[in-house]
């Protein structure tokens, strides 16, 4: 009889990873569904009055999931702490450094990706006059728009990204520490490094999928919008899961998806009145802020800084990852 309990025991340990990994894309997925069917049932979407309180809340949905394996798995916190990233932030000056990376580099990156949509002719610029900006402006405001200095308000809405990353990096933890927190290391361990990046950056796209049906950020409420967001998704994850990996810290991933939301509205700024924004290709999202994303990663796989031996292992930085063989 104790042969038999030490071989279920043993199964049972095996089994409880996966069950840990089912219990959180339930919860995180079906979270995200719980959360925003209040703006499927109002008949607007995301017109909703209710949305602007909702969609944040939508951000904390791995996080809650995290929450409840950590309470299945009946962890310490001291523990939980270290694999999920959070604490202690060793090695300090790579974990400070990656995180100023995050929350400077990506603004960069949306630019650049507008400067590829400009060179391409997806989108036309006026850096000189700021006429879609004015545009924008008098919609709002009406013919007071015209007192407005619209240079100096831009200056301002620039200066002002990497502290706006900061407010939204509180927001963008409730995302992170789900998945480049949890989920990210415990596929690798499974999967390997290349596979995990790009499984969890899609579970990630998928996971908006409540709102992307409901025409968020590419204006594709169908399953070519979901398709989109989860290209998107595995593209900037791939950096975002680098940075995770690379620094053993879960906070550059979560400033540098703070900066990507406080840098969104970037093309709006620098774009050309009566020149309508296609955010398939030229949206913070699209396709050219795609071609800036592949650039920066071929210089990273250049450079081998996607190999094990650079990236150690997420729970003991001292200690290396076994990949498995492909």
């Amino acid at each position: 009889m104790s042969t038999e309990r030490s071989v279920e025991h043993q199964q049972g340990r095996r089994a409880a990873p996966w069950v840990s990994l089912i219990v959180f894309l339930a919860m995180s997925l079906g979270g995200a569904w719980v959360v925003v069917s209040p703006l499927w049932v109002s008949g607007v979407g995301l017109s909703s009055p209710w949305a602007a309180a909702l969609l944040p809340a939508m951000m904390f949905t791995p996080a809650v999931a995290v929450l409840v394996v950590g309470l299945i798995e009946r962890k310490r916190p001291a523990a939980a702490l270290r694999e999920l990233g959070m604490w202690p932030l060793r090695p300090a000056k790579r974990v400070v450094g990656l995180t100023l990376i995050g929350l400077l580099g990506v603004p960069l990156v949306i630019a650049a990706g507008i400067a590829i949509a400009a060179v391409l002719g997806w989108v036309d610029l006026d850096l000189r006059h700021l006429s879609g900006f004015r545009a924008e402006l008098r919609a709002s405001a009406g013919d007071a728009a015209d007192t407005i200095p619209v240079r100096l308000v831009v200056i301002i809405q620039l200066v002002s990204i990497p502290f706006a990353a900061l407010f939204n990096g509180l927001l963008a933890f409730g995302e992170e520490v789900g998945w480049r927190g949890w989920l990210l290391p415990r596929l690798r361990v499974h999967m390997g490094t290349w596979p995990s990046i790009l499984v969890a950056g899609a579970i990630w796209g998928a996971w908006h999928s409540p709102l992307i049906l409901l025409g968020y950020n590419f204006a594709q409420p169908n399953i070519a919008g979901v398709s989109l967001m989860v290209v998107a998704c595995v593209m900037i994850g791939t950096l975002f899961g680098w940075l995770r990996l690379r620094s053993g810290s879960l906070w550059p991933s979560v400033f540098a998806h703070g900066a990507l939301n406080a840098s969104a509205g970037l093309v709006v700024l620098f774009s050309a009145a009566g020149h309508e924004l296609n955010p398939i290709l030229a949206g913070p999202l699209g396709v050219a802020t795609w071609l800036a994303v592949a650039a920066i990663v071929t210089v990273l796989g250049v450079f081998r800084q996607f190999e094990a031996s650079r990236l150690g292992s997420v729970t003991n930085p001292s200690a290396e990852v076994k990949e498995r063989s492909h």
